[in-house]
């Protein structure tokens, strides 16, 4: 290939682009293409979830600095570009009722606010495909599902000349994928392959209780076993985020690659056709870059693919 198809990666705080699609990231990075992440928030409201740096005084002085010094390390590791587009953490409500979100996060922005920011972005990057989260946010995080909001509209507003005309050119990215990391087929093969070992799983209970929304069509699964261990050392990078001996880690990647090969996806929408059993972000565009381009550039694109969904979480 003599030029570099883009993909663009848009996620809630640092860590998630670890989480979700890492490996396929860094397949397509070394493939040759241009691959992008869009942190929506610092992730400065978040836990620490690793008890070895529970009470780590560097941390707990300033947990935005080292959430950011994390992002970059797994951001090299992975071998993409990254940006930040700007907004402040959310956090994660809990209690019964569930007290009010913070006064200027994320999720409380006016929607036109970060979709103007996100466009900015997908004209100066100019992706053919993009991932977010589906309409639940994968899980019912706010920042997960102000980013699925998000998302979906500077999709669709990228390339309409009307929409945002001071942030740039129009440009349409060709398609957007919603991340599905934990389909229920993965979490069945983790569950099934911990079993046989003689091990406990901490997946029988995932699928005692789960939810009907959880139920997910996955169009597109990308093998990318090859890059298991970039992914891991990415998400370990998010050190305060990540228990290394948490429930990532239980299945050990040799395990993984024999019964799981793949990071799965959801086509949500898609301006050329989506076939069964797809198994590339980037099956169907053109594979010269300049005709994609022109693709992404003309007026005459109709939705080929719609899996959008009502909202249910």
């Amino acid at each position: 290939m003599a030029e570099r198809l883009r993909l663009m990666c848009v996620h809630a705080h640092p860590d998630d682009e670890s989480s979700k699609g890492a490996a396929v990231m860094a397949k397509y990075v070394d493939e040759g293409h241009d691959v992008l992440v869009v942190s929506c928030t610092g992730g400065e409201r978040g836990d620490v979830l690793n008890p070895r740096l529970a009470d780590d005084p560097h941390i707990l002085r300033d947990l935005a600095q080292v959430r950011r010094d994390e992002m970059k390390r797994a951001q090299e590791i992975l071998g993409v570009d990254h940006t930040w587009l700007g907004f402040v953490d959310s956090g994660l409500p809990e209690g019964d009722p569930l007290p009010p979100l913070p006064d200027g996060c994320f999720a409380l922005e006016p929607l036109d606010v970060p979709t103007e920011a996100l466009v900015r972005e997908i004209r100066r990057f100019r992706p053919h495909v993009m991932t977010t989260y589906d309409e639940n946010g994968g899980y019912p995080h706010p920042d997960h599902i102000m980013c699925h909001n998000v998302s979906m509209a500077a999709f669709e507003a990228a390339g309409d000349p009307t929409a945002y005309p001071q942030a740039g050119e129009p440009w349409q990215p060709l398609k957007i994928y919603y991340n599905q990391t934990f389909s229920r087929g993965r979490v069945v093969a983790f569950h099934e392959a911990l079993t046989a070992l003689g091990e406990e799983s901490p997946y029988a209970a995932w699928l005692e209780n789960w939810p009907p929304e959880r139920e997910r069509v996955v169009t597109t699964r990308v093998k990318c076993d090859a890059w298991f261990e970039r992914r891991d050392a990415a998400l370990l990078a998010h050190a305060t985020q990540i228990d290394p001996d948490g429930n990532f880690f239980k299945v050990s990647r040799e395990e993984q690659a024999k019964v799981w090969p793949w990071e799965d996806y959801e086509a949500a929408l898609s301006y050329v056709p989506i076939v069964d059993g797809e198994d590339d972000l980037f099956a169907g565009l053109p594979t010269d870059v300049a005709d994609a381009d022109a693709l992404a550039t003309s007026t005459t694109l109709t939705i080929a693919h719609d899996g959008r969904k009502e909202r249910t979480a």
